[in-house]
């Protein structure tokens, strides 16, 4: 009697991403990526629990596709990279990453980046009873305009335009957190750094 494929849960999670980037959300059924993998859906239950468990795994991907950030680097430089990749995650998944701006963060790999945001906004001077508020408002600008991006809000556009307005945004709420400090840091001016081009 022949083996059943064996995968873990990250090849489970990239599969279900496949899924969805071809078929659509609804796709995303545990009889549906069971199939990908060529198991039975009660296979699946070894890695995640629910559909839920499944949806929330694809946030996570979404999240993690790209290597980490060194966080040796400046925080303003560690946001705009962490930036320009949610842009280029909704290019490489459309339909899917909408997700992002629907579901809670509650893995351990996507909580990680969360962690990297906050670090950041600590190293920016934000206090540490502001961090969470602050992530929420810089996470939902770059998520917004991310799925605005792909699912066609702004038109004809052109590329040229949206790299600037998306530039143009990052300053913005680079200037944002930096007015949202603490007083000490604020004023040695730490933070500004050159542009970084998503």
């Amino acid at each position: 009697m022949a083996r059943p494929p064996s995968f873990d849960r990250r090849q489970l999670l990239v599969e279900a991403l496949a899924v969805a980037d071809e078929r659509g959300l609804d796709a995303v059924t545990m009889a549906g990526v069971g199939s990908r993998l060529g198991v039975t859906a009660m296979a699946l239950y070894r890695s995640v629990r629910t559909k839920a468990d499944l949806i929330d795994g694809l946030v996570e991907v979404l999240l993690t596709e790209f290597p980490s950030v060194p966080r040796q680097l400046p925080w303003s430089e560690r946001l705009r990279i962490l930036a320009g990749n949610i842009r280029r995650t909704a290019r490489r998944h459309p339909s899917v990453v909408p997700l992002l701006l629907t579901r809670p963060v509650v893995t351990d790999e996507a909580i990680q980046v969360r962690e990297v945001v906050y670090d950041a906004l600590r190293e920016a001077g934000i206090v540490e009873r502001e961090v969470p508020r602050v992530e929420r408002l810089v996470s939902t600008a770059v998520l917004g305009f991310a799925v605005s991006e792909v699912s066609g809000r702004f038109g004809r556009a052109s590329r040229d335009l949206l790299d600037g307005d998306f530039e143009a945004l990052l300053s913005m709420l680079e200037r944002q957190i930096m007015d949202e400090a603490s007083p000490d840091r604020r004023e040695s001016g730490e933070g500004s750094l050159p542009k970084v081009h998503p």
